[in-house]
């Protein structure tokens, strides 16, 4: 039965090769069912996978201590569920998105392909395996972001590899170090017993995070974040945002509470820093967003605050928050899927792109700004949506964390950013259905095509959904907060 990880790790590249190989596959309409279909069966495969937790294969042992390792935990099972959704979600909106698109056939097949570079990471049982999947993720993800092949696309992809790399290759000192210092770079519940708290392992310790931090957007290496998600397609903005900064904070998960050890940088520095530039980074989000009239570029700076809520919630080594920043994981990844995939329908179908040009969207189509204005409640934290949820349990936790000034800071600060989303979100809402009496209501309607309203509809049900039946993952978040705390 192990063996299902492997097909499940595997599935989504192999459906990617046939896509662009494949003589089934020479038609657009036959490519979009074919990756519809495959994604289907892959969210079947990784929830089946679910029931093997614990679960664990060797691929290559190449020094007994640096080894590619499959192992499936709670943290795999939740992240690899969430991932493979969204990305179904997505492929259904990019068949009408996508339609009559010159490189909708490289777009498709690398799309698949990214995903198993995301299981992979999902599944990962050592540092080293999570490197290698982290690496293949971003090589694989590229194509994503470049795929209009404008001089502007162009440029946001070589500074999102740049970026990539370069946190990147801190992480991969980190590993050089992790496995000198520790014996081992594999991951254990509560980090390697016996490490100890030595000036040098805090050190490497936080620039691994700083460095795993680029690809969640973290300051001060965010800048990367708005610049590519504007020109990347609808469907690939999204799950830019919501699915693969997941992996920035995946890595640092399992660097603090696999491998090192919460005990070990609890109280130091290293928490402290990590905390304030995680607050930092929720702040500055915030203000950027708030001032930022371009709609997309609105969405990629919301992205670097609220992933930071999850950042967040890991640095103050405590249960409460732990289930926070889990389940806000899902929250922002739901709620910004849904953003983006409205903002791209009335793209797509409007023609503009500034927040200012889109005043009486609700009368054009009301469908999506219904849509937008439920997931814009969700990421502001309005009940009974999972934000609201997911923020209550990061402030509470906060505020018990012992962490001085820091842990009433926390929740100042988070209350203040969910003031700053209300600002640059229900804009949209208000002035869309609300126009004035200047405005034409002649204008036909252009609200889009079912392959796209239904992923939006359904991401706005799952906003609400996953607030009120919040308990399963929040009760899943704190049996790995047993585990590791």
């Amino acid at each position: 039965m192990n063996a299902l990880l492997i097909i499940a790790l595997l599935w989504p590249a192999v459906a990617g090769a046939l896509v662009w190989f494949a003589p089934m596959a020479r038609s657009a309409s036959a490519r979009g069912k074919m990756v519809v279909g495959s994604l289907l069966l892959e969210l079947c495969l990784v929830i089946l996978a679910c029931f093997l937790n614990g679960a664990g294969i060797m691929l290559l042992q190449m020094t007994p201590s640096l080894q590619i390792l499959l192992h499936l935990d709670i943290v795999g099972c939740i992240f690899s569920v969430l991932m493979a959704t969204m990305w179904l979600l997505g492929s259904i909106f990019a068949l009408e998105y996508l339609e009559g698109d010159a490189h909708e056939r490289s777009y498709q097949a690398f799309y698949l392909c990214v995903l198993s570079a995301l299981i992979g990471q999902c599944y990962a049982g050592s540092m080293i395996t999570f490197y290698v999947f982290y690496e293949l993720m971003t090589m694989l993800s590229v194509p994503m972001v470049v795929h209009e092949r404008t001089p502007e696309a162009a440029a946001a992809g070589v500074k999102y590899l740049i970026y990539s790399i370069f946190g990147a290759m801190m992480g991969l000192l980190g590993i050089f170090f992790f496995n000198q210092t520790l014996g081992t770079v594999t991951f254990v519940p509560g980090g390697v017993s016996g490490t100890t708290a030595s000036g040098a392992l805090l050190t490497i310790t936080f620039m691994v995070i700083l460095g795993f931090g680029t690809k969640a957007g973290m300051f001060p290496l965010h800048g990367w974040l708005p610049t590519a998600h504007p020109v990347a397609p609808a469907p690939a903005s999204a799950v830019l945002s919501g699915v693969i900064t997941k992996a920035g904070v995946l890595a640092i998960l399992r660097v603090i509470y696999f491998l090192v050890g919460p005990g070990v940088i609890a109280g130091t520095w290293v928490q402290y820093a990590f905390m304030i530039l995680t607050l930092i980074t929720v702040f500055m989000g915030s203000m950027l967003a708030y001032k930022e009239p371009i709609l997309k570029k609105r969405l990629a700076y919301s992205t670097v605050s609220q992933v930071s809520y999850v950042l967040f919630g890991l640095s103050c080594l405590i249960p409460d928050s732990f289930a926070g920043a889990t389940l806000h994981v899902v929250a922002h990844s739901v709620i910004k899927d849904c953003l983006f995939l409205c903002a791209g329908a009335m793209i797509h179908a409007t023609g503009k792109t500034r927040v200012s040009e889109l005043r009486g969207i609700g009368k054009q189509m009301p469908i999506t700004t219904w849509c937008w204005t439920i997931a814009a409640l969700g990421l502001i934290g309005i009940p009974p949506t999972s934000g609201f949820v997911s923020k209550w349990e990061l402030a509470t936790g906060s505020l018990i964390s012992n962490m001085g000034v820091l842990s009433v800071l926390g929740p100042v600060i988070l209350i203040i950013s969910a003031l700053l989303t209300a600002a640059y979100l229900l804009p949209i809402t208000i002035s869309g259905f609300f126009p004035g009496n200047d405005y034409d209501y002649t204008t036909e309607g252009c609200e889009a095509g079912k392959h796209m309203t239904i992923p939006m509809i359904l991401l706005a049900a799952l906003v609400i959904l996953t607030g009120i039946f919040a308990s399963p993952i929040i009760s899943a978040a704190m049996r790995v907060a047993a585990a590791v705390l």
